[in-house]
């Protein structure tokens, strides 16, 4: 029988929180890492975009399809001390990055980062559910932000310890990982200890009083929303810096500032959606969220540089608040699975980013860069759907 959802601490436990946000950020900066050495790694190995594509989906499979089943296992049976044997795969795979000769052994370093993130996500988002002291959605949100920012500074990180100095020196992000595990196992004994303190058995708690086949539907369309908006962001964290260097001369240290920028903006995005949507309510922060990215996506491949540089901000800022939003709706849609619902959105996540950059490093190979990006500035209009959600929250003011 599947245990009840832990009872959140009644205040907000902001060391466990920072501490979880904390191994985000190194977990998530050291996955950007990847990307941005893809221009070294495909000069190195002489590869084409289509095996660029083929790497990143590696590693976001090995990232999303264990990332539901780790959630549904310890929805059951927490296991606190995962979070740090799991970021063990992260620090393998960076390892084996900084030594691998071949295309078919990138794959495998890849794919052990996506295994260190998938156990470490489920987890790790529950754990800052039960720290948030019933504010999930501001909870969310600064666990949210701490990947965000990771992934901004993950490729100046690289430009600066790896971009020109070749391969081995990838080793040295295997600090942060090593950094990492230390963290989470002072917060597994956080964990842990909260769980002994519960009773064994609690009153699961209620859902909307909605059908079981609503409830379904209402996570389809959370689900095609994760779609247009991972897709649509899959195109700029892969592929932007080959779009600015192909389309406007850029080289390789500038394009991975515009990146950054662009990241820089995702993080503002993210931290602020939660709490506004614990504020305003989540349905209002998903609409406004995906669909208002449109107008600006629509616009990005017809203008100049210094604009483009401006609407991937917005974009980036625009779009990256609906996350958080998506994720604590979701678990309000089905309450007692915490770790299942994380783990699939999170998985939804990096699986949907994984094929769509597979799948857009064909069409580049096949139609050119810049298509990829008129192709894609059509998803956000998907936020449409939000229209079919249902109203599980209290009408509240703007």
């Amino acid at each position: 029988m599947p245990a009840a959802e832990p009872t959140p601490q009644a205040g907000a436990i902001l060391h466990i929180l920072g501490a979880v946000a904390f191994v985000h950020l190194l977990n998530d900066l050291v996955q950007a890492m990847l990307p941005s050495i893809y221009p070294m790694l495909k000069a190195q190995f002489g590869l084409s975009f289509t095996q660029v594509g083929l790497i990143t989906l590696t590693f976001q499979c090995t990232a999303s399809l264990l990332q539901p089943w780790i959630g549904l296992y310890t929805d059951r049976r927490p296991l606190p001390f995962l979070l740090p044997l799991g970021m063990c795969f992260s620090l393998a795979g960076v390892l084996m990055l900084a030594l691998v000769g071949s295309f078919p052994a990138l794959l495998v370093a890849a794919g052990l980062i996506g295994v260190g993130s998938s156990t470490f996500h489920p987890e790790a988002s529950r754990v800052a559910r039960l720290a948030s002291g019933g504010r999930y959605g501001f909870a969310q949100s600064l666990f949210q932000v701490g990947g965000n920012v990771g992934s901004a500074f993950g490729p100046l990180l690289a430009a600066g310890v790896i971009i020109g100095r070749g391969q081995g020196n990838i080793a040295w992000f295997g600090l942060l990982s090593a950094l990492a595990i230390a963290v989470l196992y002072r917060v597994s004994h956080w964990y842990r200890g909260h769980l002994a303190g519960l009773p064994r058995k609690a009153a699961a708690p209620a859902g909307p009083a909605l059908s079981r086949g609503r409830v379904a539907g209402a996570l389809g369309v959370l689900a095609l929303l994760v779609f247009s908006k991972y897709i649509y962001m899959a195109s700029l964290s892969s592929y932007y810096t080959f779009y600015l260097i192909d389309k406007f001369g850029l080289s390789v240290g500038s394009a991975q500032l515009y990146l950054f920028l662009f990241l820089a903006a995702v993080a503002g995005g993210t931290f602020l959606g939660g709490p506004i949507g614990d504020r305003v309510g989540r349905k209002r922060v998903i609409w406004i969220s995906i669909l208002g990215a449109a107008p600006f996506t629509l616009m990005l491949p017809y203008v100049d540089l210094f604009w483009t540089g401006v609407l991937t901000v917005v974009i980036g800022f625009v779009i990256s608040s609906a996350f958080s939003a998506i994720v604590v709706f979701a678990q309000e849609l089905v309450p007692g699975k915490v770790g299942m619902i994380a783990g699939v959105f999170f998985g939804l996540m990096f699986g949907v980013s994984g094929i769509g950059a597979a799948s857009m490093g064909h069409i580049a190979d096949v139609a050119g860069i810049a298509y990829v990006y008129k192709l894609c500035s059509f998803l956000p209009l998907l936020g449409v759907l939000t229209v079919l959600l249902p109203q599980i929250e209290a009408p509240r003011k703007m």
